[in-house]
């Protein structure tokens, strides 16, 4: 049981967001995190791994100015937590399709010069991440079991196309980044919740 506590979130409200649900696809890079496949073929993904490194993310997304980030989701179901999460931290959001030339075309009136992304598809946010890697910034992906690493620097193993999963995912990450900015003091409670984060 001890090791339960020391989770950001307790065990049941991760189970049922569904963070934990793959898809039935699993790429090589992918099966380290896959506790086991279920008899409907749906892979499951390790709840100690998604939990480490969802605290792993936040902490290294700590170590940038807010305005350095930038967080993208062409997936809708990203969309509500990603606005969320901006509008609380300050951190910089797209969602939908993401501008051509944002981060490598300096002539753009949308040039932003930054110094991180976060992905919550690395597949349907791939001009992101080759953008990205043009100009030499790290990158955090949410992947799921179907997902591959390419050009990605931290993996956050999630089922990155749920509601409940994704907001449940966001929630946390803006609890932890605040935390570690300083922004929310040792033991203070967030004044949002989860429900903000997730779309109805």
């Amino acid at each position: 049981m001890a090791e339960q506590e020391t989770f950001l979130t307790p065990t049941a409200t991760y189970l049922k967001s569904g963070i934990h649900i793959g898809t039935k696809f699993k790429t090589a890079y992918m099966k380290k995190f896959i506790y086991k496949t279920r008899p409907d073929g749906l892979s499951v993904l390790n709840l100690q791994q998604i939990d480490e490194r969802i605290a792993i993310a936040a902490n290294f997304l700590s170590q940038f100015d807010t305005e350095d980030i930038l967080i993208v989701s062409r997936r809708e179901n990203g969309w509500k937590p990603v606005k969320m999460m901006q509008k609380i931290t300050g951190i910089r959001g797209v969602v939908g399709r993401y501008p051509p030339g944002m981060m490598t075309n300096s002539n753009l009136e949308i040039f932003i010069e930054q110094k991180i992304v976060l992905v919550t598809d690395a597949w349907p946010d791939r001009n992101v991440v080759m953008d990205a890697n043009k100009i030499g910034i790290p990158v955090i992906a949410l992947c799921d079991t179907n997902n591959q690493s390419n050009f990605i620097d931290l993996v956050v193993p999630c089922n990155n196309k749920g509601k409940k999963s994704l907001g449940l995912l966001f929630y946390l990450l803006t609890a932890e980044f605040m935390k570690k900015k300083g922004m929310l003091k040792e033991g203070q409670e967030p004044e949002f919740t989860i429900d903000d984060f997730t779309e109805k």
